[in-house]
């Protein structure tokens, strides 16, 4: 208890970095954003016939992304939604570099109707830890 008492700053700092741990791994699930691995996603594109958006810019793109994918940076996403109406129907998965910035195109995506919308945990790091392949264009 002496070492709490004398140290509380360092206490306090250690439990607020462990409470944002634990908020960035729930928010994801709180928000209602679907949340599928590398190999989820595969699955999706190969059986479900899913689109794969790519929501990085454009430099991100270029130095390698999912096959077929279609590009469309975060920041463009509201004012290019018509491009995606005629995918409504299918399932959307929405990668990034590490699955943040993804994840808020998927809540954009459900707000404008898209329900079928799975964010790719991790993003592109997780797909190229995964050992999956990427083509450069």
């Amino acid at each position: 208890m002496d070492f709490v008492q004398q140290n509380i700053w360092l206490v306090l700092l250690a439990a607020l970095s462990g409470f944002m741990l634990l908020a960035s791994l729930f928010r994801g699930r709180l928000s209602g954003v679907r949340q599928a691995g590398p190999q989820e996603a595969v699955m999706l594109m190969n059986h479900e016939d899913a689109l794969v958006l790519d929501v990085r810019e454009n430099s991100e793109f270029a130095d390698g992304h999912i096959g077929k994918a279609r590009h469309i940076p975060l920041g463009s996403i509201g004012k290019r939604l018509n491009e995606l109406e005629k995918f409504k129907d299918r399932p959307i998965v929405v990668v990034c570099r590490s699955g943040n910035r993804s994840a808020t195109a998927c809540r954009t995506l459900r707000r404008a109707g898209f329900q079928n919308v799975a964010n790719l945990a991790g993003g592109m790091i997780a797909w190229e830890q995964a050992g999956l392949p990427k083509e450069k264009k």
